[in-house]
């Protein structure tokens, strides 16, 4: 059986400090095996294009309308694969990851998302213990409504996204995550596996603060699942 066709599609906004490292480690990582690897420009103001083009194999795509949720779409609408894989620019993919990912979609035809926590390489040791709380209050309500994700690490159908009518441009920035995952959970599966790691920054938490950041990504996170809503408008670009 001929193995599914997986694009990578990364958002970067002024990410010039770490594009370069994030395509360096899922090229590698994956031994080369996306399908294809695009990157949405999204209105950067610096030098983020100019090395992801300078990447082999990468494709980069401009799109002007700034906001995540428009880079996703615009990632959605160039994509030609039979998965789609989203990433943060920040991002350091492990080895295993895209095996992982190939794996679960293979085996389970009814599966229209998977997706799992980050692992934060380079915040303190005790900032890891509150991010620990956080997924351990999360992950009950997982098994209940049976939905989660990670924004920055994740993958889903692209049979699956059309059908759910892409991705909600009216969202800014908080709570996307959890409504794509709860959106999609109406068309398969949409699984959250703790064996799915994906490595990034801690960046969020230095710039804005460990306590609020968890604080608002989880109000964020419950309104999604109650009220089909984020709470929070606006957000801050920290680079």
């Amino acid at each position: 059986m001929a193995e599914l066709k997986v694009s990578l599609v990364i958002p970067a906004y002024n990410e010039e400090k770490y594009i370069g490292e994030c395509l360096s480690y899922a090229i590698k990582n994956s031994h080369g095996r996306f399908f294809e690897i695009i990157v949405i420009d999204n209105a950067s103001t610096d030098k983020t294009a100019e090395i992801a083009r300078a990447m082999p194999g990468v494709r980069v795509v401009e799109e002007e309308r700034k906001g995540l949720t428009f880079a996703r779409q615009r990632g959605l609408d160039e994509a030609t694969g039979d998965i789609i894989a989203y990433i943060d620019a920040d991002t350091r993919m492990p080895e295993g990851w895209y095996d992982m990912l190939v794996k679960n979609f293979s085996e389970n035809k009814k599966l229209a998302g998977l997706s799992g926590p980050y692992f934060y390489h380079d915040i303190p040791r005790h900032h890891q213990f509150f991010v620990s709380i956080y997924y351990k209050i999360a992950v009950p309500l997982y098994w209940i409504i049976g939905y989660m994700a990670t924004g920055g690490n994740f993958a889903i159908r692209k049979d699956v996204l059309h059908k759910m009518g892409g991705f909600d441009t009216s969202i800014s920035f908080y709570g996307e995550d959890t409504n794509i995952a709860r959106r999609a959970s109406k068309f398969g599966k949409m699984k959250f596996s703790f064996n799915f790691v994906m490595h990034t920054s801690g960046r969020r938490f230095r710039g804005q603060g460990l306590l609020k950041t968890g604080r608002v990504y989880f109000a964020n996170f419950l309104s999604e699942i109650f009220l089909k809503k984020p709470v929070t408008s606006e957000y801050k670009d920290i680079r």
